[in-house]
């Protein structure tokens, strides 16, 4: 369950808005989604690599789920996930420090809903790996006894 709500999460990413901007003197506006940077009186930029990586990430988490009768690879998994979701929240970041430095530098951008989703994304890998611990913990128990 958490890694399809992981899977989810990652995929919302690529489709809402992660960062915006408004200078309330000129009125311009910066947007930023997994795919550009966009603006009014501003040259657009490729913020492809956000995008690559929660799609990547959202793909290793279903490949995850039918993992399942090997738990061992399933963990080897969700550290590629982790990786490749902390990779996700570190090129939004860049990105918007990027945006930042295009228009009005004294008034800070806003984070929208697109850039907390990874979090969230990072918390449901955690709870999905140490459930899976628990499960080949529980298993392993079962084969002593046998």
């Amino acid at each position: 369950m958490f890694l399809l709500l992981l899977a989810l999460a990652m995929i919302s990413v690529a489709f809402l808005p992660i960062w915006s901007k408004t200078d309330p003197t000129s009125g311009q506006t910066l947007t930023m989604t997994a795919w550009q940077l966009t603006g009014t009186g501003v040259t657009s930029m490729a913020t492809y690599a956000i995008g690559a990586l929660a799609l990547a990430s959202a793909a290793v988490a279903l490949f995850e789920i039918f993992q399942f009768r090997n738990r061992f690879n399933q963990l080897k998994l969700g550290a590629l996930n982790l990786l490749l979701i902390s990779a996700t929240l570190g090129a939004s970041f860049y990105y918007s420090s990027v945006g930042e430095q295009m228009l009005n530098v004294k008034i800070p951008g806003d984070f929208e809903a697109g850039f907390y989703l990874p979090t969230l994304a990072l918390l449901l890998n955690l709870l999905a790996n140490r459930f899976i611990r628990s499960d080949e913990k529980l298993v392993r128990s079962m084969d002593r006894l046998r």
